[in-house]
């Protein structure tokens, strides 16, 4: 497997020197596992794909093209991907969009979340401090965002009110991947070397475990409008379905995954899957037709977010 640098200056920074102190099972985990982004092959880009260049949905998915060093947007007529106008990105990963849309992007390589205002507004780094490997985003609907902080073992929240940066009170959490929120706030986080899911309660009564099984590697987590939670099982070349109410898990029909990661929902049920290994993106309905997103020149896609659908819910959040 060929080695993709971390930045465009040479190989991957070193984990923290505490790591060494762990069991070599969880050092070999990180190794192997979290850091498939800092060590993703470099696959052919534009292999020639069938997709499906219908629409059905009105709203643009975003894609960060980690290979590339760019995000895009795949355009709802089926049309070819737009390269967004952000300057310096090192490996970029996760992503968010706020009611105002605005996008936020994990600049990877570089240690930063970058905001990007809509309508040509510009772009900004986020105020943070101390990030180290930032994987996946979240935003709230007051414009909160969570930042997995992923060489730190840390989820840390960017209140909108400009109050400055605080942790999420979590325990054991070894490389946090994704993160998704619930309209309460109840905060869902994949824990990435513990093949687990943690749920984080609003209130602050404290973490749990999502019941789940076989999860190997979990990356990308999605919440739909009807509270199902998705997760990529990247290990298991799988996304799993965790249904609303009862947590019983199903696995998504999508065949030919390969060490998927991005997952995003849209307001219909469709759920959009960034198959890293395989650059490209996939579309799978709620009745399980699954195709491919026109994902010409994408080399390893690893997030994905969709704009809030703003037809149901509540005025913008305030401007960061």
């Amino acid at each position: 497997m060929e080695r993709v640098p971390a930045d465009s200056h040479g190989q991957e920074p070193p984990a923290p020197a505490r790591r060494i102190r762990r069991p070599l099972t969880r050092g070999l985990a990180a190794v192997t596992g979290l850091l498939l982004l800092c060590a993703l092959p470099a696959r052919a880009v534009g292999d020639t794909q069938p997709h499906d260049a219908r629409p059905h949905t009105a709203l643009p998915l975003y894609v960060s093209d980690y290979g590339n060093n760019r995000v895009v947007t795949l355009p709802p007529d089926g049309g070819d991907p737009n390269t967004l106008p952000l300057d310096g990105l090192v490996r970029p990963t996760g992503l968010a969009v706020d009611r105002t849309g605005s996008l936020y992007v994990s600049d990877t390589g570089n240690n930063r979340v970058v905001r990007l205002l809509p309508d040509g507004g510009g772009q900004s780094t986020v105020p943070t401090d101390g990030l180290s490997r930032p994987l996946g985003l979240a935003v709230d609907p007051a414009g909160d965002l969570y930042i997995a902080d992923s060489f730190n073992d840390r989820v840390v929240k960017v209140p909108a009110d400009g109050t400055g940066q605080i942790t999420v009170p979590t325990s054991g959490l070894l490389h946090p991947w994704g993160l998704a929120l619930e309209p309460d706030g109840d905060l869902y986080v994949s824990d990435f070397v513990n093949d687990r899911v943690v749920k984080v309660p609003a209130d602050g009564t404290g973490q749990s475990t999502v019941p789940t099984t076989g999860l190997s590697q979990p990356t990308g987590l999605a919440l739909s409008a009807t509270g199902d939670l998705y997760v990529s099982d990247s290990g298991n070349n799988r996304v799993v379905r965790l249904a609303a109410g009862t947590g019983t898990q199903t696995t998504v029909p999508a065949t030919g995954l390969s060490s998927p990661l991005g997952l995003a929902v849209d307001p219909r049920g469709t759920l959009y899957v960034a198959d890293a290994f395989n650059n490209r993106v996939l579309r799978v309905r709620p009745n399980g037709t699954q195709s491919t997103l026109n994902s010409t020149g994408l080399n390893t896609p690893t997030g994905l977010a969709l704009p809030p659908d703003t037809r149901t819910t509540p005025p913008a959040a305030p401007q960061r």
